[in-house]
């Protein structure tokens, strides 16, 4: 039995290795220290999001077989039109990607240092560990190591909440009663749009295409689809509830909560909460150049698999990029602005041309149902609004 489930998961697990990074844990941590429970319904709203958008994209995946780049290249036949989506999906993932992976080593790097010490080398570390499980080029390894990590990553941030003994009362009315005003709407936009993330329709399109090539897999991807996001979702609200016990502390980061936790749950505490700070940090440095690899492979028509050199030339860019900003404590600002911008623009048009593709008749049986077209309706509105605040925060910046 369990090795039955085991082999139908996958893509949509490292889906939520991806968005769980040190971001997530980061805006998590923020709104359980500053708004307790009122600020979960926000993330439940992500999981529905992020559930309708990936499904169309694994889904074009399973029955076309290629990944979303190779789609687009041949279903929009407007030149113009196709060379200016290529271009904006280039600049969001690959640049951005290759911008906010210092974030992830960073990020990784952080929990190291609860737990051991600051050591120079740490960033080094960790970019290592990506590189070997990135330059063996096997999909199943790479697949169970990432499972691994979340495992990981998810016990300790719901052991962590579940040690705080939350209200079970006051988050069940956190989940179930919207609560929006001036003072929490970037924290709720900041939630959405860490878990609703461009990269990952990408990604697992492309994985889903690698892992299966049936039509009747398609209830597996979907099941795979929902469980993983689920279960994401749930860490993430963990680290909502770990942070509440934190509302009278000051903390800007997860690594405050697991500092802040020792005083009062004891140094296991601590250790815990680093520990999945430290998986949320490597899954990440490991998807983001995975999934620029893939963006970029399928943009500039590439073939070959995980074991060509271009496709390893790309992630191998990006994760030194990556470990040499981190190293050095440098961040690009003016490329990271560039890739706010670029990633406010695509999320809204991918969730619009996902729509448009699962509609297409070359989908046959598998279009969208009227029921699918009212909820992808509902998460477009949502990715304006994300795309919308994403512009006005990067201007309120310059």
């Amino acid at each position: 039995m369990f090795q039955k489930i085991f082999k139908n998961i996958g893509p949509g697990t490292l889906v939520a290795a991806a968005f769980i990074g040190p971001g997530t844990v980061t805006v998590c941590t923020l709104a359980g220290a500053n708004y307790g429970y009122s600020l979960l319904w926000a993330m439940l709203l992500s999981v529905f999001a992020t559930i309708v958008l990936q499904e169309m994209a694994a889904r074009l995946g399973l029955i076309t077989g290629k990944g979303l780049p190779e789609i687009l290249h041949s279903t929009i036949s407007n030149k113009i039109i196709r060379m200016a989506i290529i271009i904006l999906v280039l600049a969001a993932i690959a640049v951005g990607n290759a911008a906010y992976e210092a974030g992830n080593i960073s990020g990784g790097v952080l929990g190291l240092n609860i737990i051991f010490g600051t050591q120079w080398y740490f960033p080094l570390l960790l970019g290592l560990i990506a590189f070997c499980l990135l330059i063996y080029g096997n999909y199943k390894v790479l697949e169970r190591v990432l499972i691994t990590l979340v495992v990981i990553m998810g016990i300790s941030f719901i052991v962590t909440a579940i040690a705080i003994g939350p209200d079970f009362n006051l988050i069940l009315k956190g989940l179930f009663t919207p609560s929006i005003n001036e003072g929490n709407l970037l924290t709720i936009v900041g939630l959405i749009g860490t878990t609703v993330v461009p990269y990952n329709l990408f990604l697992h399109a492309s994985l889903v295409s690698e892992k299966w090539n049936e039509t009747t897999d398609l209830s597996a991807v979907r099941k795979d689809t929902v469980i993983s996001v689920i279960l994401g979702g749930l860490v993430s609200m963990s680290i909502i509830v770990a942070a509440t016990a934190l509302q009278s502390t000051k903390v800007s980061t997860g690594a405050d909560v697991a500092k802040a936790l020792k005083p009062i749950f004891g140094l296991a505490s601590t250790y815990v909460f680093s520990i999945g700070i430290l998986a949320a940090g490597i899954t990440s440095a490991i998807t983001a150049p995975l999934a620029a690899a893939y963006v970029v492979k399928g943009c500039l028509g590439w073939h070959g698999n995980m074991k060509s050199w271009s496709f390893r030339a790309v992630w191998m860019i990006i994760l030194a990029l990556g470990v040499l900003f981190s190293s050095i404590g440098l961040k690009p600002l003016d490329i990271i602005t560039f890739a706010q911008i670029a990633n406010g623009l695509l999320l809204p048009i991918m969730a619009i041309l996902l729509l448009w593709l699962v509609n297409q008749k070359f989908l046959g049986a598998y279009q969208n149902r009227g029921w699918q077209n009212i909820m992808a309706l509902i998460v477009i509105a949502i990715a304006i609004m994300l795309g919308a605040k994403t512009f006005l925060k990067v201007f309120e910046i310059i």
